[in-house]
Parts: C-alpha cells; sequence; structure tokens
C-alpha cells in the first residue's frame, strides 16, 4: 500500500522558516470545515459568520506566521491603538460633512445627472462654484432643501432621499 505523503507539522511559536512555509503551502488543500477547527484551535473562538474560505485561508496563514515570527512590538500596537478614531458604543462612525477632509471627491446621481462635488478648504467646489455647504449644494442640484450630509449619504440620522430620484 503506497504511503501517503507526511503533511508539514502545523507552525508553533519559534518554527523554522521552512516549516510555516511548507503549511502554508497545505492551506489550499484543506476543506473548509478543517480550516474553522484550525480558527477554533488558533484563536480559541469560532471564526465570524459569513467568512470565505479564502479569509479564512488568510487568517489561520497570518496567525500561523504571527505564532512563528512575532506579532507585532508592544510599541507598535500601542501607536496603531491610539492611531484609532474613537468610536460610539463599539460602532464605528461613519463620516459627516464636517469631517470630510480638503480633496473628497464626493459623487451623487440626481434625475439621470451625475454631480460631483470637491471638498475644499473654504469649502464645497460644484459646477466650478464655491458653497459654504454642502446643503447648499444640494439645494442647487435639487431645487429643494436638503441636508447636504444626508442627500450625499455620509450618513448620520434622517431619512434617506425618495426612492427614484436618487
Amino acid at each position: 500500500m503506497p504511503r501517503r505523503p507526511q503533511e508539514p507539522a502545523l507552525p508553533t511559536p519559534g518554527s523554522p522558516p521552512a516549516d510555516v512555509a511548507g503549511a502554508l503551502a497545505v492551506l489550499p488543500r484543506l476543506d473548509t470545515a478543517a480550516l474553522c477547527a484550525e480558527w477554533q484551535r488558533l484563536y480559541r473562538r469560532p471564526p465570524p459568520g459569513g467568512l470565505t474560505r479564502d479569509l479564512l485561508m488568510r487568517g489561520v496563514g497570518h496567525r500561523w506566521q504571527e505564532l512563528a515570527f512575532g506579532g507585532l512590538s508592544p510599541a507598535a500596537a500601542r501607536r496603531l491603538e491610539t492611531s484609532a478614531s474613537p468610536t460610539e458604543a463599539g460602532r464605528t462612525r461613519r463620516a459627516g460633512a464636517g469631517r470630510l477632509k480638503p480633496g473628497t471627491v464626493l459623487v451623487r446621481g440626481w434625475r439621470g445627472r451625475t454631480h460631483t462635488v470637491v471638498v475644499r478648504k473654504d469649502g464645497f467646489e460644484h459646477g466650478g462654484r464655491l458653497y459654504r455647504s454642502l446643503s447648499l449644494v444640494a439645494r442647487e442640484v435639487t431645487g429643494a432643501h436638503w441636508s447636504g450630509p444626508q442627500f450625499f449619504r455620509l450618513g448620520g440620522k434622517g431619512r434617506p432621499p425618495p426612492a427614484g430620484q436618487g
């Protein structure tokens, strides 16, 4: 009976690069159930729902390399933590008009036309004119009063634009 070639050992802390490379080469041959089991073993929790097989492979491969070669230094982890923007109740905030950076380009379709707005340091440029607020741009585009951030779908509260008009 022919012997099956032995699979490379799973990487452990301090594994030599050749062992890690061999294990990474095996990843595409693992089925989804095996990838989920390995994720559970490595992260001590099941994988998030809805992850594709490709993302499972990437997560497992990344963790193997992190265990073998070391992760971020404490200083780099602190820098990342302090550079992250604050969140409210664990939810990421979406950019509103007050937080748009100069150079940002907003694009919105309205009644068959595409409207482009460029955020400037001193206002919002649309159609060659400078406006002091996004709401004034929205009024120019629609002919009615609109919240500019709402019209350009930047998040926040309020109702979305009526169906069929956007």
